[in-house]
C-alpha cells in the first residue's frame, strides 16, 4: 500500500508539527469569565425566547444566560446540562449559526447574535472542570435496559434512565465509546480528547456498564436482548457508506471519508497521516467538509468539494461552506462523479456537469477532469445490520415520535431512526425522550 501511496502523490509530514498544531488548534476559542459576561450581557432575555424554540433539546437559553451574567456559571451548566446532557460537545459542533444563533432578535437586528453556543461551552466546561456531576441516581427499580450504540442518542438514553434508577448495560461495535463525537467529527471542533472526557463524565452517574466489541446481528441478537433485558435501545448510527457509481471507484487512493476522519481523529501524531497532494471529496455534508478542511489543515496542495447540487441545497451550512473556502478549499457544484482514472491508483477524476429539474439530478454530458491522487467518498451512509423484525420508513428504523419500533420493548434513536436531522443535538434529544417513553412503560 505504501508504495502505490509513494507513487500516487499521498505522503505523510507534508507540514511539520508545529504547522499541524496550529493547523489543528480550538476553532472557536473558549471564553475567560470576562468575556462570558460581556457576550451574556448582550442577550435580551427574551420572553418567547426564539433561541428556545429553534434548539431541537429545548434548552431554557435566556435562564442559562442570566446565571452566566449573574456570575454563576455552574448554575447555568445545570440548566443546560437538564435537557441535554452532552451539552459540552454541542456546544462545540452544533451548527448554532442555522438553530439558535440564526433566530437570535440580536442577529435580526444588528446581525450579529449572541454568542450562545460559545457561552454554553463556558457554562459546561466550567462545571466539567471541577470534575463535579449535577445530578445523582434515584433508587434502583430493579429493571434492566440495553442500550445498543454508544453514540450520542444511546448515551443520552443511558444516562437519563440511569438517573432514573434503572440499571443500563451499553453496547457498542467499536473499543471506545462516543460515537460520531468521538470518530466523526473534524478533530479542530473537539480538541484535548474531549469527547472521552465527556464520556468519563457523564459515566459519574453510576448505574451503566459499558461493553465494547459487541455489534448487533454479529455479536447480539434481538431476540436475545429482547428476553434478557425489560427494554431495548437502539442506536446504532449508520455504519455503511453510499457508492460512487463510477468506474475506478476500487482503485488505490479512493475511500471513504468518514474512515479517514476516525482515523484522523483517533492518530496520535498527525505528521504520520498520509494526504494526497490533489484532494477531491466528493459530497455536500458535515463529513465532506470536515474531510476536505482537514485534508488541507494536513497539507494537500489542492482540495476540491465536488457537489452534484447546487450550493443552495448543500447539506452543509453556509457557516461551514465558507469555513471551508477560507481555508483554501475550491467548492464546484452541480458536478457528479463520472469516473476515476490512472493506472492502478487515483490520478484523476473526471467530473460530469450536472441538471437538477423537478428535485430529479442528470447529467448533461459536459465534462471536466481534475488531478485527483485522492478521493473521499462523503455522499451519505446507510444502515447496516439491522433486525428484519423491525419496520423502516425509506432507509431508517421507523419510530414513533418518542422513538419506539415496531417491536414491542424495543425503541430506536439517532441516526438510525427515521425522523429529524442528523445532528448530534438531535441525536440527544431523541435519546433523552426515548429514555423518558421507556421509564414510563417499565413504570406502568
Amino acid at each position: 500500500m505504501a508504495t502505490s501511496h509513494q507513487a500516487s502523490g499521498i505522503q505523510a509530514a507534508r507540514l511539520d508539527a508545529a504547522g499541524i498544531a496550529e493547523n489543528f488548534s480550538d476553532l472557536h476559542p473558549a471564553y475567560d469569565a470576562h468575556e462570558a459576561a460581556v457576550a451574556a450581557d448582550r442577550c435580551y432575555f427574551c420572553y418567547d425566547a426564539p433561541c428556545m424554540t429553534a434548539c431541537p433539546t429545548s434548552i431554557d437559553i435566556p435562564q442559562f444566560i442570566r446565571e452566566i451574567q449573574a456570575g454563576h456559571p455552574e448554575s447555568a451548566a445545570r440548566t443546560i446540562l437538564e435537557q441535554n446532557i452532552l451539552g459540552g460537545m454541542c456546544a462545540r459542533v452544533c451548527p448554532t449559526e442555522t438553530l439558535c444563533e440564526e433566530v437570535c432578535v440580536r442577529e435580526t437586528a444588528e446581525g450579529k447574535p449572541v454568542e450562545i453556543g460559545r457561552l454554553q461551552r463556558y457554562a459546561t466546561d466550567t462545571l466539567m472542570e471541577k470534575g463535579e456531576h449535577p445530578f445523582t441516581r434515584a433508587a434502583s427499580t430493579g429493571k434492566k435496559v440495553a442500550v445498543v450504540g454508544a453514540g450520542p442518542a444511546g448515551l443520552a438514553a443511558a444516562h437519563r434512565l440511569a438517573m432514573l434508577g434503572h440499571d443500563v448495560v451499553v453496547y457498542d461495535a467499536r473499543s471506545k465509546a462516543g460515537g460520531l463525537n468521538e470518530f466523526g467529527i473534524a478533530a479542530y471542533k473537539s480538541t484535548n480528547d474531549f469527547a472521552a472526557r465527556e464520556v468519563d463524565w457523564l459515566l459519574q452517574i453510576g448505574g451503566i456498564t459499558m461493553d465494547y466489541g459487541r455489534k448487533l446481528g454479529a455479536e447480539l441478537s434481538l431476540d436475545g436482548l429482547t428476553s434478557a433485558y425489560d427494554a431495548v435501545f437502539l442506536s446504532i448510527g449508520l455504519a455503511g457508506v453510499n457508492a460512487l457509481r463510477a468506474p475506478g471507484e476500487d482503485k488505490d487512493g479512493v475511500r471513504d471519508a468518514v474512515e479517514f476522519i476516525a482515523e484522523l481523529r483517533q492518530a496520535e501524531d498527525l505528521t504520520a497521516l498520509p494526504v494526497g497532494r490533489n484532494v477531491v471529496v466528493i459530497g455536500g455534508g458535515m463529513t465532506a467538509v470536515d474531510a476536505a478542511v482537514q485534508s488541507k489543515l494536513l497539507g494537500a496542495e489542492n482540495v476540491t468539494i465536488a457537489y452534484r447540487r447546487s450550493r443552495e441545497e448543500m447539506g452543509a451550512s453556509r457557516f461551514e461552506q465558507d469555513l471551508a473556502a477560507s481555508k483554501g478549499v475550491k467548492l464546484m457544484f452541480n458536478v457528479m462523479p463520472k469516473a476515476v482514472l490512472g493506472n492502478g491508483a487515483a490520478a484523476e477524476i473526471e467530473l460530469e456537469y450536472t441538471d437538477v429539474t423537478d428535485g430529479k439530478v442528470s447529467g448533461t454530458g459536459e465534462t471536466v477532469r481534475l488531478a485527483a491522487d485522492q478521493v473521499f467518498k462523503a455522499i451519505g451512509q446507510t444502515l447496516e445490520g439491522q433486525p428484519d423484525a423491525l419496520e423502516l420508513e425509506g432507509r431508517k428504523i421507523k419510530v414513533s415520535e418518542t422513538g419506539r419500533t415496531s417491536m414491542a420493548g424495543v425503541w430506536a434513536g439517532g441516526d438510525c431512526a427515521s425522523g429529524g436531522e442528523d445532528l448530534t443535538v438531535t441525536a440527544v434529544a431523541e435519546g433523552r425522550d426515548a429514555a423518558m417513553d421507556i421509564h414510563s412503560s417499565l413504570m406502568g
